[in-house]
């Protein structure tokens, strides 16, 4: 798969180093070119260094790996060379307090949707900090990390979801695009625990065998086993 990416600080590297592994085809792109070229170097593999154009060009599937405030502008910028491609939102609107920014507005994958409405968006690996993606693999108590991914184009959730797995990971389908801005909104809810509170935020969800409460034998099911046992 041929893979760009938009951007060269610490999500574009720990992202694009699992995928370089992988055995993809990798372009760095950045407004500054010795600063692409540094992290392609360091990437090996044959990685590319471009600008971000070349980059959104060179990729079939294109990691956005930039600011929230920077994203909407760029894919607006590169629209027509992303027209037809999937583009990966990892970003997170979260701002001082813990604050989501887009709170009663469009989510920041939905931005880049309107800013570049031929482009397959598709919103990922917007959960957890950057040194986790650099873990080879994510793996915690024996069991893989599950990455909530959510878009609207079945073609471009298969890509991405593959992408997700070269990582280590499990893809779990978090519904259409118009979803994204819930997993924006509990990245800033686990911020805010993680960082502002020092608390688990994995501790607040029962195991999925108690998500609906717990199970409880029908007391026609009691009376059959307790007739059985006697």
């Amino acid at each position: 798969m041929r893979v760009g990416v938009l951007g060269t600080g610490n999500m574009a590297d720990a992202l694009a180093a699992h995928w370089v592994r992988a055995g993809h085809d990798v372009a760095i792109g950045g407004r500054d070119v010795h600063k692409a070229e540094r992290l392609a170097t360091r990437l090996g593999g044959g990685v590319k260094a471009a600008s971000l154009r070349a980059a959104a060009e060179f990729g079939q599937v294109v990691l956005a790996a930039l600011p929230f405030g920077a994203g909407a502008s760029v894919a607006r910028e590169l629209r027509a060379v992303l027209d037809g491609k999937v583009l990966i939102d990892c970003s997170n609107p979260v701002g001082p307090g813990f604050r989501l920014l887009t709170q009663g507005g469009l989510s920041a994958a939905q931005r880049l949707a309107a800013a570049a409405p031929g482009t397959h968006v598709v919103k990922a690996f917007n959960l957890c900090h950057e040194d986790v993606w650099r873990m080879s693999p994510p793996v915690f108590d024996g069991r893989p990390l599950a990455v909530p991914v959510c878009g609207d184009d079945e073609t471009a959730l298969a890509l991405v979801n593959q992408l997700v797995r070269n990582i280590g990971c499990e893809p779990v389908a978090g519904g259409g695009l118009e979803r994204a801005g819930l997993l924006e909104a509990t990245a800033a809810l686990f911020i805010g625990l993680w960082v502002g509170e020092g608390a688990d935020a994995q501790a607040i969800a029962p195991p999925l065998a108690y998500a609906a409460g717990p199970r409880h034998e029908e007391p026609e099911d009691a009376g059959k086993a307790f007739r059985q046992e006697f």
